[in-house]
């Protein structure tokens, strides 16, 4: 329960810090192939560093691309060790071990992510790396009749040496939405 509250806490004031606002951008979109855009998971990727929004934008393409494709050992070289996910229906996940095993056991094959367009936002963290905010929808292909959800989530991506890793993750206000 403490952790739990603890990522509340993280989260309410990254988002009191930032002055984010669900669903709403702090800049206009960049067109396709300009700094600051992005490809089919990423769309409309806005934040103070076009070149660091521009980067964050690419990794998370290739995350979830990864995701959506079941290649764990993407995923695996893209995470921390000691990676923390914090999710609002299943609780805490420490270690990337884990976090691969509820990947391969519940998602692969069963569940499409997409960041909802014109959601991401982008900040550094000086010393750190950067914190990405957006909100994603997640899809069952082959069976509609599961629905879609969307949830926000706030990513921490360490940059270690030029080497970007996620080492936070928190993804919650998972919600049904109607087609």
């Amino acid at each position: 329960m403490k952790t739990l509250v603890q990522a509340v806490l993280v989260v309410f004031l990254v988002v009191l810090m930032l002055g984010a606002s669900w669903g709403q951008t702090t800049a206009p979109a960049s067109p396709a192939g300009q700094p600051g855009s992005s490809s089919n998971s990423s769309g409309g990727a806005v934040g103070p560093d076009e070149a660091l929004t521009a980067t964050i934008a690419a990794l998370d393409t290739k995350l979830f691309d990864a995701y959506n494709h079941c290649d764990l050992a993407t995923m695996s070289a893209m995470v921390e060790d000691g990676l923390e996910f914090y999710h609002d229906k299943t609780g805490l996940t420490v270690g990337k071990q884990p976090f691969l095993e509820a990947i391969k056991n519940n998602i692969c094959g069963k569940v499409q992510r997409t960041l909802v367009p014109g959601t991401m936002e982008v900040y550094p963290l000086k010393g750190y790396g950067a914190v990405e905010i957006g909100v994603h929808r997640f899809t069952h292909p082959g069976h509609p009749q599961d629905g879609m959800g969307d949830a926000k989530f706030v990513t921490l991506w360490e940059n270690k040496g030029g080497t970007w890793m996620v080492s936070r993750v928190i993804s919650f206000d998972h919600e049904n939405v109607a087609r």
